[in-house]
């Protein structure tokens, strides 16, 4: 198992985070997504390690974008 977590910026409301948590749950081996919307924290936890640069993709085709 491993966990990755990332910033996301412009997740402000309870539709971004449901958005972000489906687009990063339909990436191959992500087992779940919890985002914190207080802290504008996503965490992912999946089979395998999963690139930042796949996360990052998922966080903008829900609308958004991961922070650094």
């Amino acid at each position: 198992m491993s966990t990755t977590t990332v910033t996301v910026t412009g997740m402000t409301c309870g539709g971004c985070a449901a958005s972000v948590r489906t687009e990063i749950g339909r990436i191959s081996g992500v087992e779940s997504v919890a985002a914190d919307l207080a802290d504008g924290l996503v965490t992912v936890d999946s089979a395998t390690p999963i690139e930042r640069a796949e996360l990052a993709a998922a966080v903008v085709r829900a609308g958004d974008a991961v922070a650094g």
